[in-house]
């Protein structure tokens, strides 16, 4: 009896001396804090490493993670301020900053957080129409990050973000936004048709007005070219008189040069006489013919004493 007296009082040893060091000693994860009550007050707050607490009266009442928490927002029923009603989905992350506070500052920081994040939902939302609600989301959810920021000051948490995951429509308030999409959308390829036929007829306009400029322009040019070749034509043929005349000028002044003149003024009048007697035409004679009779008789004169000579 002995024997089992002194095992069971060993054991009964070995057990206190296991549940004091168990009590005693505590390790506090990383990015942890442990929240400790002596006699059922708040003591200290334990920083993640190793640490010795009183046996029996020292307690770790409350363990935070300083990690941040990712807390999903229920869907809700709010009123925008044209009076449409959509349900609301969000997400909040939030971190603990201070373990006193988030154990005795409010009974379930989380539970809290994301009832006060509805509720500022469900105001912020009130003052926004139901256009605005989908262009801006995020001025919604830094309006709501604001007024959950300072209403869980005094819980020691702090609020990073809040971020609309979806919102949900009634069916008629859909197929009024798909008409209203449509009809835009039909505004907008109407106005884009318009705008390309208008400039597709500028272009055209331009084009003409391009060729008719083009073609004065070629006009201009080519009377312009004509001119200055008429002028040299004409240029080409004075020089070529006045070189021809004095060419015959200095004939005329060499030795038989007057003789060889007047046959040639002779033979010139002949012919041209002689055609006008072969056409069918009134004839008009000159008052003096006998002065052209001279005037033949003396070519004919002059022709015989050249072909004499």
């Amino acid at each position: 009896m002995s024997f089992d007296f002194g095992t069971i009082l060993a054991l009964g040893v070995a057990l206190f001396v296991i549940i004091t060091l168990f009590k005693t000693a505590r390790i506090v994860p990383q990015r942890s804090n442990f929240v400790v009550e002596r006699l059922g007050k708040y003591s200290r707050t334990l920083d993640s490493g190793f640490h010795i607490l009183v046996p029996f009266l020292d307690k770790v009442a409350y363990q935070h993670t300083l990690k941040e928490e990712v807390i999903d927002v229920e869907r809700q029923a709010c009123v925008t301020k044209d009076n449409i009603q959509v349900g609301i989905n969000g997400v909040m992350y939030i971190q603990v900053i201070d373990a006193h506070k988030a154990s005795y500052g409010i009974n379930n920081y989380r539970y809290a957080a994301s009832q006060l994040a509805q509720t500022t939902m469900r105001s912020v939302i009130g003052q926004t129409d139901l256009d605005k609600t989908f262009e801006e989301r995020s001025k919604i959810n830094e309006e709501v990050v604001r007024a959950l920021d300072e209403a869980a000051a005094p819980w020691g948490i702090k609020v990073l973000r809040y971020e609309i995951s979806d919102i949900e429509l009634p069916g008629s308030i859909k197929d009024a936004l798909e008409q209203q999409m449509r009809a835009e959308r039909e505004r907008r390829a109407a106005i884009a048709k318009s705008e390309g036929e208008r400039q597709s007829m500028i272009n055209v306009s331009e084009g003409h007005k391009q060729e008719v400029i083009n073609m004065s322009q070629a006009e201009k040019q080519k009377q312009i070219n004509e001119a200055e070749g008429r002028a040299k034509e004409i240029e080409l043929i004075a020089s070529a008189t006045a070189e021809g005349l004095q060419k015959i000028a200095l004939a005329i002044k060499e030795e038989g040069g007057h003789e060889a003149m007047n046959l040639r003024i002779a033979e010139q009048y002949v012919k041209e006489f002689g055609n006008l007697a072969k056409t069918n035409n009134t004839m008009i004679i000159p008052a003096e013919l006998s002065s052209v009779g001279g005037a033949v008789a003396g070519l004919t004169e002059m022709l015989k004493t050249k072909n004499i000579k």
